[in-house]
């Protein structure tokens, strides 16, 4: 769980199916299943925001309590992953349909295949619509406070080959004015019944920019991702950092600070885009539309 709350394993879908292997590989180590259950309800406090983790820890607590309760929990540990991967291969297609040629897209976070257990989901759909030749070039947020977009969406587009510019994520403002960025694509930690998504700090702010320039902001999430019982953002739990994520950065390096000793900080790991915002929700079953989700898709 240390590495969850750590984010040395992070990704809402990467977070459910690592919890879900931390459960099957206690089992096969010869937990109880009282101690097994404390263990589940221990990991499902470890991210409270990501929703992909309380659906995956659902479902290995029914294979808990069968009678054979171990090949029980590895197999659904594996059904889920196997799962993931199918998912995020159709995310990627419905949303390749969706980018034009010659586009240049700008992403938030990481999203790919370092946050899955297969293409990623919207870093999927930019991969697979690099592969049908349409996409120019990536505009790569930086996303601070943890530079999730620099240390690890930079190293994954390279490793594809995908055209790629890293940037500071006060940056974007300047490239949509220009008129440099042709769409948005982010990915989500929850998305609420009525359409508001959580997902990574910055990813608001970037929805209000592209809104007011007229561009395209796609969500790209599997069906776990569904939060149906939240009605809206206001009702998804944010999670709040440390402070030193902010006032410095540590590493094989050491530690540096640039802050204050004492300086107060508020750090909260993502933020909510409201649905009045969001082009397309585009999901492993397809791209859901403003007047779908207006009309009660996800409640």
């Amino acid at each position: 769980m240390g590495h969850i709350h750590a984010l040395r394993v992070r990704g809402a879908p990467l977070i459910g199916l690592s919890a879900s292997l931390l459960l099957a590989l206690l089992a096969e180590k010869g937990k109880s299943r009282d101690e097994l259950a404390l263990a589940l309800e221990t990991l499902r406090a470890a991210r409270p925001t990501a929703v992909n983790l309380m659906n995956n820890l659902d479902r290995m607590k029914q294979a808990l309590w069968q009678e054979d309760f171990v090949p029980a929990l590895v197999t659904e540990a594996l059904r889920l992953i196997d799962e993931d991967r199918q998912l995020c291969d159709a995310i990627a297609t419905a949303g390749s349909a969706l980018v034009k040629p010659g586009s240049r897209l700008l992403t938030h976070c990481n999203t790919g295949g370092l946050a899955t257990a297969g293409v990623g989901t919207a870093l999927g759909v930019i991969a697979r619509a690099h592969e049908e030749g349409n996409v120019s070039n990536v505009w790569v947020d930086e996303t601070r406070p943890l530079l999730q977009g620099g240390r690890l969406t930079a190293w994954e587009l390279g490793e594809l080959g995908v055209p790629y510019q890293l940037i500071t994520d006060s940056m974007a403002a300047s490239l949509m004015a220009k008129g440099e960025v042709d769409a948005v694509w982010v990915g989500a930690d929850r998305i609420a019944a009525n359409g508001d998504v959580a997902n990574k700090i910055g990813t608001y702010s970037l929805a209000v920019l592209a809104k007011f320039h007229g561009i395209p902001f796609y969500v790209a999430a599997p069906q776990t991702t569904l939060d149906p019982a939240c009605p809206n953002g206001e009702a998804i739990p944010i999670e709040q950092r440390a402070a030193s994520e902010v006032t410095g950065v540590a590493g094989s390096f050491g530690a540096v600070q640039w802050a204050p000793e004492n300086a107060q900080v508020y750090n909260p790991a993502f933020d909510v885009t409201p649905a009045s915002l969001i082009s397309g929700w585009v999901l492993d079953t397809g791209v859901v539309t403003p007047e779908a989700v207006a009309n009660g898709k996800f409640a």
